[in-house]
């Protein structure tokens, strides 16, 4: 009878762990479309000449979820993740990086604009998001 207990406990933790889920911050699929959601939220907000596409942002968020829901996160986990204040702020981090490198002066709007010319231009993920006015 031990014997049994112990191999059903082993079984039992042995499918526990292969139903073990990363952070969503590891799922790169939705972490990297969460970022471009949040660095072309940023272009449009600092430069004049340049707008969201809201209904493409939308279905853009739905996408996410719905992709973050097929590979079995719960609402509650994909809520956590995006609510999260620390996630909020290593997202921030890395936009300021991304932003330096890409040669942004987060003081100068046209600054912004340039860039969200270019991603508008190379139809890029981010560039997808956005409008020229």
């Amino acid at each position: 009878m031990r014997y049994l207990c112990a191999a059903l406990l082993g079984a039992f933790l042995l499918a526990s762990a292969a139903d073990a889920k990363p952070p969503l911050r590891e799922v790169s699929a939705i972490d990297d479309a969460l970022f471009d959601l949040g660095i072309a939220d940023r272009i449009r907000k600092n430069c004049p000449s340049i707008g969201a596409r809201m209904f493409r942002a939308v279905k853009y968020v739905r996408d996410l979820e719905q992709k973050a829901q097929a590979l079995g996160y719960t609402s509650q986990e994909i809520e956590a993740y995006t609510d999260s204040d620390a996630e909020k702020d290593r997202l921030k981090a890395k936009a300021k990086v991304f932003f330096a490198q890409r040669g942004v002066d987060t003081s100068d709007p046209q600054s912004y604009c340039a860039l969200g010319l270019e991603e508008i231009q190379k139809s890029s993920r981010i560039g997808s998001l956005l409008r020229a006015k």
